[in-house]
């Protein structure tokens, strides 16, 4: 048979496996027979389902953790002051650098391994108890350095009892783990929302009578505890006394560059509270922190469900042309969700700061709706990120993220002595125009070129910009602020979901029947 008429022969038995009753036993057949790796693979067993339930109960988990942080971040921000808040905001950064010295990025590498062990498992998690209770002592003793940093004397035991939280999680950090590769999100949901409950009422509480940032410390050492005991409880998992570290020597090339990267990441995303801290004091990072927490409470639903489902996934695709396919159909899906949700939340930004925090922290809502625009485009990143990890390829993440952090911090350094504003703008467009960098990073394994890449984006984010444009000049003869606040949601999303409709976008119909279809089971 000529290899055309052998072409013609798979796109038929492709279209015979689309529309039988018994796909499978199509798929058998035709693999037996030496044909098409693309037929051969189209339905692995479980993956697509997997895929489809875990953006779904991913989805559930990452919305109900955000609503619960939504809530429970109003009640705080109306009792506590924007300098309660740049207090711990300050000391953020050395959590969040410490935190990945403990983790190390042992967690995705437990995940792409192959043949896991026992033995792996218990070795990661001493490395991560004991590294993490060496550089506790070592901040504690650094303590009175940092508070000198930033002229706050109090900073010292403040520092000392903030960083214990690192040492808490390093306990919980190998049963998520289990839990992450086992692609258990609704069991990891379960323990989140625990802990966001009890660690929420416990900071409202503390509030409450007058602890202020301290309050703020205390609940999250209470969310790292109930989220460290709630995985050990679920997943089952328990270690042995046997302190034997030599499983990690293979996943260690793998894990020193996702922790390297790791922490490139948090200096990016925490380089303003250093700043202002440091130029500003206080209540500037108070408000800036405000500003960043809604923001990521935007974008981290989405981030969220990704990280959870897509590079478990990945991991498990190993044919090209049906990895180069599901990526574009969630680099779709993702700028379908994320570049609406986080515009219309910079479009609200005035009014919801207003109603939910009061007007104290009014100078909040300008530097939130910046960051949302480049809010808007994280998760597109995170996409990027979590496939090129999957493939094995952490040193390509990590001298991607070292360059970025790296000309971010150019940008502080050039740009402070004009003010606040100038150096959030050019940190948000420096966010969004590494968008490219990412997909060339990505292309080697996809064959994903940039000009299609923003063809799967750049329509949602037309569409999404005329939703806002006309939401705002629809509610603009309105003076009531909660009238505003409902007549920019409606039209927002109305004229977007209306604009999708009438160009037939797929992913639209996709995410409606599949609903539809979770509805009627």
């Amino acid at each position: 048979m000529s290899r055309k008429a052998s072409e013609n022969t798979s796109d038929i038995l492709i279209i015979i496996y689309k529309v039988s009753a018994h796909p499978h036993i199509v798929r058998r057949l035709f693999c037996a027979l030496g044909g098409n790796p693309y037929l051969c693979t189209m339905s692995q067993p479980g993956i697509k389902e997997k895929t489809a339930k875990g953006f779904l109960w991913a989805a559930v988990n990452n919305g109900g953790q955000q609503l619960l942080n939504l809530i429970f971040g109003i009640f705080l921000a109306r009792l506590l002051t924007p300098s309660d808040y740049g207090m711990v905001g300050m000391l953020s950064i050395f959590a969040l650098i410490a935190t990945s010295l403990q983790e190390s990025g042992f967690m995705s590498a437990l995940c792409r391994k192959k043949d896991i062990t026992q033995a792996d498992f218990n070795a990661v998690f001493w490395f991560n108890v004991l590294c993490a209770s060496a550089v506790y002592a070592l901040l504690f003793a650094c303590a009175p350095l940092i508070a000198a940093f930033f002229k706050e004397p109090v900073l010292t035991p403040l520092a000392r009892l903030s960083f214990l939280s690192f040492v808490i999680s390093s306990f919980g950090t190998t049963p998520r783990a289990k839990l992450f590769r086992e692609l258990k999100v609704k069991e990891t949901a379960g323990i989140t929302f625990t802990a966001l409950a009890v660690s929420g009422i416990t900071g409202i509480t503390l509030a409450w009578n007058g602890f202020s940032y301290w309050g703020i410390a205390l609940q999250n050492l209470t969310y790292c505890f109930c989220m460290s005991a709630g995985s050990w409880i679920v997943s089952g998992w328990r270690p042995s006394l046997n302190l034997n570290l030599r499983p990690l020597r293979g996943m260690i090339g793998f894990s020193s560059r996702l922790l390297l990267t790791n922490i490139f990441t948090h200096v990016n995303n925490n380089l303003f509270s250093v700043f202002f801290g440091r130029l500003y004091g206080d209540k500037i990072v108070g408000y800036y922190n405000q500003a960043n927490k809604w923001t990521t409470i935007g974008y981290s639903t989405i981030t969220g469900m990704l990280w959870n489902v897509t590079q478990p996934v990945f991991a498990q695709i190993e044919n090209a042309e049906q990895r180069h396919r599901a990526f574009r159909k969630m680099l779709r899906f993702t700028s379908f969700i994320s570049v609406p949700s986080l515009f219309g939340l910079a479009l609200i930004a005035p009014e919801f700061i207003t109603i939910t925090i009061t007007d104290k922290w009014v100078p909040s809502a300008e530097l939130m709706q910046l960051l949302c625009v480049g809010g808007a485009f994280v998760p597109i990143c995170s996409l990027y990120s979590n496939f090129i990890i999957s493939q094995g390829r952490s040193n390509i993440f990590m001298y991607n993220t070292v360059a970025l952090c790296l000309l971010q911090l150019a940008n502080l350094a050039a740009l402070h002595p004009f003010g606040i504003r100038p150096m959030v703008i050019t940190y948000v467009l420096i966010n969004i125009l590494w968008v490219p960098v990412w997909n060339r990073c990505a292309h080697r394994h996809i064959g994903l070129s940039l000009l299609t890449a923003l063809r799967d984006i750049l329509p949602f984010v037309g569409i999404a910009t005329l939703a806002m444009a006309a939401a705002h000049f629809a509610s603009r003869p309105l003076d009531n602020i909660y009238l505003i606040l409902v007549v920019k949601i409606l039209v927002a999303a109305g004229v977007y979901l209306g604009a999708l409709h009438l160009l037939g976008a797929a992913i639209l119909k996709e995410c409606i029947g599949y609903l539809k279809k979770q509805k009627g089971k």
